[in-house]
């Protein structure tokens, strides 16, 4: 694909031309910070060389 057939299709994408429903960001943004907790917990509990 060239450079010039692109643009139209990321002109689309950039303009959210989509057919389904964008994320909700607060349940990204919640699902992250509990999987890194998660993951920092499960990190502290295997760490028991002190």
């Amino acid at each position: 694909m060239s450079n010039a057939a692109a643009l139209p299709v990321l002109n689309l994408l950039a303009e959210g031309g989509g057919n389904h429903d964008s994320l909700n960001p607060l349940l990204t943004g919640g699902s992250a910070l509990f999987i890194l907790v998660l993951l920092l917990f499960i990190t502290t509990r295997f760490n028991r060389d002190r």
